[in-house]
């Protein structure tokens, strides 16, 4: 029979550290002659990032030996960072970003220069013995790093590459044709981001490895295109969103044709290299995930008569993919189950879990399964999110009580929330939270119209629809009023402090790596990211004033709840300095406030004492603000104003 205690103060299976050092990332799938190869993420480890090898007999191996760490930081946010190709693994070392090559039964070398480059997003070029890859060149050591798209000797190249296409301020996705004498890549410019406008570029590929001929076929700064990939008959595909949504395309004959058109996204925001929601099984038949109302699916594309025919799994989010003959390969999760590699036989349906991201055991008596909602915001207009209930069977609340709300503010802000298993997310719910992730206007997933609600209005339309999901919840009797917490990291950390700033809805926030100051973040910030503003809020210094007017920290008369502050150290996305003027305001002020910075992070917590650290010191500060008894034995923070 259940006991009765308070919302919050619930004893859960799931401790923090249980939470966090059961789960690894799990990413970049790919096939490799008979063996199948992905990468880990092992908070246990400090977030190294390993290759793993599945051999046809079920044998696992490490490829890239410890300490090497397979992640690169190009753009920041980095992303495909390896390539395997006949045994050989090519990949990008985190500590000096240098290119490694390592052969079967050899040691790892590195074939690039010890200098200031990073390298992303490779394309082999057997024929040729080369590496087609985007570098990020500092070596100038200020102002903005060069990127181009090279090509390197993959035995070894001392001068780092040669550069083949330049003069755009990105590039991406290198895409060889399988007779290799064409090329296909992905380009834009400030002050556009990819998802705003992007070009599908297309040369001819000479024998010497130079470029000739190379032409925009697709794509504008009013179109999103990505994710070039090439048919085994020779075919240019690409995604593009020129309808509305990200939708399939083939390159014939001059002109770009919808494959299977559809009020769906085949495609995603390009925060990181490498994103595959499509491959090819063969010639005629290509294998894609879609999203719609923040769930995806997978399916299989006919590329002569173009009927989809959906492919049914257990699973709600689909992420990666890549295909072989009557195989697909792929990273999934629902509700009930964490991110795992999949591998699905075409033609029996048999499915295989090669790899699952979480060694819990997933109990349903202690897991809030997500519920989809849509709500009333501003303009007439309706936002989306999902709602986790308090769930945990061993314990009720008092009559009368109701549960305090945790609205969860996603990063980006061109992200999305999505409704597979996430161990922080019933890390709350088992403790007699309920939490709400919201996917505000400006998320991805809902189609083009939808994202652009954001741009002029950050800080505005996103912190709107957070609260109204939160009034939404209060008015349907599911949560107290009076007990509404809203937390985010990075650009959720900025809708969180907005909130809190601009709007009298919460009584508590967590800003994870957020951002106070949108002049400082103008100014300061990387190069991937350095006019994101432009389009959200306005061109920077022209509209000194909005940004002025839109940050929290110049508006500290608005601030009065408590605050959490969590930062990491060599932050350089949102530099810490952002994080440490708020805790500094708002202490003078007297407004209850804590401060846990973190030596050795970076954007995202990826060591896991510190990951288990700032979860359990959040809980901590919300049992202090709020006045109830946590089950767990935590260290204690210290609370200045408290």
């Amino acid at each position: 029979m259940p006991r009765q205690a308070p919302y919050g103060s619930w004893r859960s299976p799931l401790s923090a550290e249980r939470a966090v050092a059961a789960g690894i990332g799990l990413s970049d799938v790919g096939f490799d002659g008979d063996g199948i190869t992905w990468q880990e993420s092992r908070p246990a480890e400090k977030g190294r990032q390993v290759i793993m090898r599945r051999g046809p007999d079920g044998s696992l191996q490490e490829l890239n030996p410890a300490p090497f760490n397979a992640r690169t930081r190009v753009h920041e946010y980095g992303g495909r960072a390896y390539l395997v190709r006949d045994g050989v693994l090519y990949f990008s070392h985190f500590t000096d970003q240098r290119l490694y090559r390592i052969d079967p039964g050899q040691a790892p070398r590195p074939i690039t220069p010890e200098a200031a480059l990073r390298y992303a997003d490779l394309c082999i070029d057997g024929a040729r013995g080369l590496l087609w890859c985007v570098r990020e060149d500092h070596r100038a050591g200020r102002g903005e790093p060069l990127n181009a798209l090279v090509a390197l000797n993959a035995q070894g190249d001392d001068s780092g590459g040669r550069i083949v296409a330049g003069g755009h301020d990105f590039y991406a996705a290198p895409r060889l044709s399988p007779d290799g004498r064409q090329l296909a890549w992905i380009s834009w410019n400030h002050p556009d981001m990819p998802w705003d406008g992007a070009e599908l570029w297309l040369a001819a590929v000479q024998p010497d490895g130079t470029l000739q001929g190379a032409r925009c076929i697709a794509g504008s700064r009013t179109e999103s295109v990505q994710q070039p990939l090439w048919s085994p008959d020779g075919e240019l595909h690409f995604v593009s969103d020129r309808s509305g949504w990200w939708n399939l395309y083939r390159w014939r004959d001059g002109s770009a044709m919808a494959l299977c058109p559809m009020a769906a996204e085949f495609g995603q925001p390009m925060w990181n290299f490498g994103l595959a929601t499509y491959a090819f099984e063969s010639a005629r038949r290509l294998v894609c995930s879609y999203s719609s109302g923040g769930s995806s699916r997978l399916a299989a594309v006919d590329t002569h008569s173009l009927q989809l025919t959906p492919l049914h799994t257990p699973f709600s989010h689909i992420g990666n993919l890549a295909a072989a003959s009557g195989r697909v390969l792929f990273s999934a999760a629902s509700p009930l189950q964490p991110v795992s590699v999949a591998l699905l036989q075409m033609d029996s349906g048999r499915l295989e879990l090669l790899r699952e991201g979480s060694s819990l055991e997933i109990d349903p008596h202690y897991t809030s399964v997500a519920q989809a909602i849509e709500f009333p915001t501003g303009g007439g207009l309706t936002a989306h999110g999902f709602f986790y209930p308090p769930t945990n069977r061993d314990f009720e609340a008092p009559p009368q009580e109701k549960p305090p709300l945790l609205v969860m503010s996603h990063g980006g802000p061109t992200s999305l929330a999505i409704d597979a298993y996430k161990s922080g997310i019933q890390f709350w719910s088992s403790r007699g939270f309920a939490v709400l992730d919201v996917n505000y206007g400006g998320s991805s997933g809902f189609g083009r119209a939808y994202r652009q609600r954001l741009d002029g209005q950050w800080g505005v339309v996103d912190v709107d629809d957070c609260v109204n999901a939160a009034l939404h919840l209060v008015r349907r009797g599911d949560v107290d009023g009076a007990r509404l917490i809203i937390r985010g990291g990075s650009a959720g950390g900025y809708t969180t402090l907005c909130a809190l700033a601009f709007r009298d809805t919460f009584r508590c926030g967590a800003s994870h790596y957020g951002i106070g100051d949108l002049e400082a973040l103008a100014r300061d910030t990387h190069k991937f990211e350095a006019h994101y503003t432009d389009r959200l809020v306005g061109p920077y210094p022209a509209a000194r004033d909005l940004y002025r007017a839109r940050s929290p920290i110049h508006h500290l008369e608005g601030m009065n709840c408590p605050l959490i502050l969590l930062q990491g150290a060599l932050d350089e996305v949102v530099p810490p300095e952002q994080s440490r003027r708020m805790h500094a305001a708002l202490k003078a002020k007297g407004v209850p406030v804590a401060y846990l910075e973190f030596e050795g992070e970076q954007h995202g917590f990826r060591q896991l004492p510190n990951i288990v650290r700032a979860l359990e010191a959040e809980a901590y500060f919300y049992s202090r603000v709020f006045g109830f008894t946590l089950a767990d034995a935590v260290q204690p923070l210290a609370i200045d104003n408290l």
